[in-house]
């Protein structure tokens, strides 16, 4: 290799010319043309500068120069130099043939890097797509590699991930659609390059890199890539390894679509301009997920996230939106990248010791897996998962000794969905005939627990005593169980096929553009077989198809899909197993309200949990309380305490009470305002039917003793003290006691104008008759002495001018308040908690205390004139019995006035009953009951002779004292 080298040096020194000499040369009648018209073109990837500098080209750039100088040497110069061209021309072949076929240990020089090979499973075509695709999940790196004692030996990838393998597989199934296809890329056929990233950033760079060169050396920045032309790549289905080729990718604008990845940031279009994607982002399983904790009231959280981008990323924005609907996080853990007991044993104390029933978790399968299994050896069983990432699908949870901890979990994942056509081709692999497939006998050797010979040729059938099973080739994909070889239902495999199918639009749209009709610049298209990575990217970006497998593909402007999620449940059955139920599906685009749908009947609740979980710090607060934060703790956590009286609060978990309005109030619950109870002195409550029942009893007394006076009114003891006074006094306290009765009821506009009124005539009435009768008495006696003025006055004129007066008197006043201000019903909202009082204003209380002021002073009148003439001799001196009347009349009033102002409502309409009744019952019975009981119980004292002999006895007793 040296000698090849040393012996292109001298030839390229011996033909080198500079470009003053080539002028001098060029008299043979050619155009002067310069040699940097010449240049244009050279490189591979990139112009050269206008300063020909041979030494910094490449050996091939080089050549290329010497044939473009060819023209500028003299015909009789050109014989000598094609054996050395020929000789130069199969060298160049041999070295290029080399450089396309070097092995893991091939080291290149000059602008190659060292890097062990990555193999691929590739297939032919006129155009290629890049895949990457992390079909294993772990990377294991010699001891070598960390000693470098001596050359590192490449990285071993182990435990196949079935998933991603078969996305690998759809992703080959699509591409053979698409050529198969007469409407889609008919004259094209479409190969590929899949590398294995093995869940491996480095493993993931070195891949890109080297499909970007185009051969098994990295040449960073340059392109040897003569065929197939290079549309794109495709994946990597982890954030791990999409997000290193993101950001290579973006230098040169080469679309990537990514089947899985679903970290927020990718969605940043001035970081990562040319990354796409057929999964939603993260951002938008927050959202479902805080849709899910809403529509179970779980409110009280734990956080569990990987110690990565995604992770850490993904988590703080959910802790973001859950703080923004309320619901409040008890305790956020990282799991550790090295997970060992004594690492986990701080997130399962803090798991232990949490009072969250709901966990989201938005870690990955390699961290999930030993931290699940340290959770079922401390048997903690009553926690409910929720997967943000898609670790819930992985097989890696197969193991039965999980499946009592995982029973109940639920995960948010990516939409999953059917491909036609796919079962079949799944079923119908065979690792004996699909030899270019470089990772088909690993997956065998998983899916079947058996192990390959050297050389598929030397296979061996059955068990080996005392050794493994050996791998046939003739094993059935049939008889493996869903869990490991899923056929019908795809999660990652679905995106894979849509992605591809995207990709394969685009450069149909590309390669059926019409000139003048592009979308580049002057309506150009791009050139069909050579077009650049950033014209397919503006494909890539405007493409809306509808894949073989009937789902919609467009991007957005960040370069995310429609953002579809499924709700997968974990189930174990009674028979011990496990299975996936979907029992809901997230649509972000939906209207809100309405983005998820769960079909809460398909969950059935497994562990301990017979119902829905509770999930909270404190628990909800009835109707008719409120929520009290609790101070130096979430806003999830609080004290319920009960709304005062006329507040209520009609939901759970209430912030405020909320004041009834003013006619209402609040229920016994407080849950609720209820109509206040209007009330007033009713005939149907005990109080009114007693002071009816007096009123009544009062009233038959009067019309009782007013009859018995007109049987008897020829007898000494009712012609007594004048007749006719007697039976207006008995006629007002019927009215006295019937009026009482106008105020029991509902007021109404008529009895509340009218009852003061008539109250005030008819005890006037009463008054002036009982103030009358005493006069009467008064002036009878002065009238027996000779020639006393007083005889004039023995008339019953007088009496009837008293009472007439004095009732005018009152009638006057009562005109006077209706025609001023009369009383008027009222509604009095503030006279009680519960109750609205109906009654009367009195309109114009001055009036109202006139009157009663005015009645006052006639009973004081009659009071003061029967005190004076209580010891006058007569036969019937009713003077005694109207000063004791008068007293308690007096007296009733007066303690009215105090009893009045001090109550209200239906009791102060129930006082003043109470003083008319009493008032009027001291009149009625200290006047007139010693007459019936004269009348009934001593009819001997009720005879002429009896009052003939008394009046004799009084004459000379008055004699005497004369």
């Amino acid at each position: 290799m040296k000698r090849v080298e040393s012996y292109l040096g001298s030839l390229e020194e011996r033909d080198a010319f500079s470009l003053d000499s080539v002028r001098m040369r060029k008299g043979l009648g050619e155009p002067e043309r310069s040699l940097q018209d010449d240049m244009e073109g050279l490189s591979l990837t990139e112009q050269p500068s206008t300063h020909l500098d041979t030494q910094k080209c490449s050996k091939q750039q080089r050549l290329i120069v010497n044939f473009r100088l060819w023209k500028y040497i003299p015909a009789s110069q050109k014989v000598p130099y094609f054996g050395i061209i020929l000789t130069y021309s199969i060298i160049m072949m041999h070295l290029w043939k080399n450089a396309f076929t070097a092995g893991v240990e091939h080291r290149p020089t000059g602008c190659g890097l060292f890097t062990p090979n990555m193999e691929s499973y590739s297939k032919a075509g006129d155009v290629a797509f890049g895949i990457l695709a992390a079909v294993h999940l772990e990377t294991v790196i010699p001891s070598n590699n960390i000693l470098f004692i001596e050359p590192p030996a490449p990285r071993r990838c182990e435990k196949i991930y079935t998933e991603f393998y078969q996305s690998v597989l759809a992703m080959v199934f699509a591409i053979s659609e698409i050529n198969r296809s007469p409407d889609l890329l008919s004259n094209i056929t479409l190969g590929f390059h899949i590398y294995d990233s093995c869940s491996s950033e480095v493993m993931a760079i070195g891949s890109t890199l080297q499909e970007l060169s185009g051969v098994k050396e990295i040449i960073p920045n340059y392109s040897c890539r003569l065929i197939p032309k290079l549309a794109g790549f495709l994946g990597d289905g982890l954030t791990s390894g999409a997000l290193p080729m993101a950001r290579i990718l973006s230098v040169s604008r080469f679309p990537q679509i990514s089947y899985g990845s679903g970290l927020p940031i990718l969605s940043d279009k001035v970081q990562f301009p040319s990354f796409l994607r057929t999964v939603a982002s993260t951002s938008f399983q927050v959202d479902a997920v805080v849709q899910l904790l809403l529509k179970f009231g779980w409110t009280w959280i734990g956080i569990l996230a990987s110690n990565n981008d995604l992770g850490l990323q993904g988590s703080q924005i959910l802790k973001e939106a859950v703080a923004k609907d309320g619901i409040c996080i008890d305790f956020f853990a990282t799991l550790p990248t090295q997970s060992t007991r004594t690492s986990l044993a701080l997130v399962i104390d803090m798991v232990q010791r949490s009072t969250a029933s709901v966990i989201v978790c938005y870690t990955f399968t390699v961290h999930m897996v030993p931290f699940l299994k340290e959770i079922s050896l401390q048997g903690i069983t009553t926690k409910v998962w929720i997967g943000v990432t898609s670790w819930v699908t992985s097989p890696a949870f197969s193991q039965k000794d999980l499946w009592e901890t995982l029973n109940g979990t639920l995960g948010m994942v990516v939409h999953r969905g059917e491909i036609p056509g796919f079962k079949e081709f799944l079923y119908n692999i065979d690792p004996l005939k699909r030899s270019e497939d470089i990772f088909i006998k690993t997956f065998w050797e998983q899916a079947f627990k058996c192990k390959w010979t050297k050389t598929l040729n030397e296979t061996k059938d059955g068990n080996v005593a005392d050794g493994p099973v050996f791998c046939t080739g003739k094993e059935n994909l049939e008889s493996l169980d869903a869990s490991v070889f899923e056929v019908k239902d795809f999660m990652f495999p679905y995106s894979a096929h849509k992605a591809t199918h995207a990709f394969a639009q685009a450069l149909h749209d590309l390669l059926h553009c019409k000139d003048q009709d592009g979308p580049f610049t002057n309506r150009t298209c791009a050139d069909p077989k050579d077009f650049q990575p950033w014209q397919m990217l503006h494909y890539v970006k405007n493409i809306q198809v509808e894949s073989s497998a009937g789902s919609e593909m467009l991007f957005d402007s960040y370069g995310d899909p429609l953002p579809l999620f499924d709700l997968l449940y974990w189930h174990m059955t009674s028979n011990s197993t496990s299975s996936f139920v979907k029992v809901g599906a997230y649509n972000g685009r939906a209207l809100p309200g309405l983005k998820l749908a769960i079909n809460e009947s398909s969950i059935f609740w497994g562990g301990k949990h017979t119902q829905v979980p509770l999930s909270v710090c404190s628990e909800s607060c009835a109707p008719g309380y409120r929520k009290a934060a609790i101070k130096g703790r979430p806003k999830c956590c609080f004290t319920c305490v009960a709304c005062p009286d006329g507040s209520i609060a009609n939901h759970t978990d209430s912030l405020d009470c909320l004041m009834c309005p003013a006619n209402h109030w609040s229920s016994n619950k407080k849950d609720r305002c209820i109509p206040k109870k209007i009330d007033y002195l009713s005939y149907k409550e005990p109080l009114g039917a007693i002071l009816a029942l007096i009123s009544i009893f009062l009233f038959m007394s009067s019309t009782g003793i007013f009859c018995m006076f007109m049987k008897y009114k020829h007898t000494p003891v009712v012609r007594a003290n004048n007749l006719h006074l007697s039976y207006i006094l008995l006629a007002s306290l019927m009215l006295c006691f019937l009026c009482s009765l106008v105020f029991i009821g509902p007021p109404k506009k008529v009895t509340c104008m009218l009852r003061q009124v008539i109250f005030g005539i008819s005890f006037s009435l009463a008054v002036s008759s009982v103030m009358a009768k005493t006069i009467t008495v008064v002036i009878a006696f002065r009238a027996t002495k000779p020639l006393s003025n007083f005889r004039r006055l023995l008339s019953s004129k007088t009496s009837y001018s008293i009472v007439l007066a004095c009732s005018l008197m009152e009638f006057s006043l009562g005109i006077i308040w209706l025609g001023t201000r009369p009383s008027f019903p009222v509604l009095n909202s503030n006279a009680g908690s519960w109750k609205i009082e109906a009654e009367c204003n009195e309109g114009s209380i001055l009036m109202f205390y006139c009157m009663l002021g005015f009645l006052g002073l006639l009973a004081c009148v009659s009071f003061g004139i029967a005190f004076l003439a209580r010891n006058l001799p007569d036969s019937f001196n009713e003077a005694k019995f109207i000063t004791f009347s008068m007293l308690v009349f007096v007296s009733v009033w007066i303690s009215f006035i105090p009893a009045y102002l001090s109550t209200k409502g239906k009791y102060m309409v129930a006082v003043e009953i109470f003083a008319m009744l009493s008032s009027g019952a001291s009149i009625l019975f200290c006047i007139f009951a010693p007459k019936v009981y004269i009348i009934f119980l001593r009819p001997e004292m009720n005879t002429k002779d009896f009052v003939v002999n008394k009046s004799t006895r009084t004459s000379r007793a008055t004699k005497k004292i004369a």
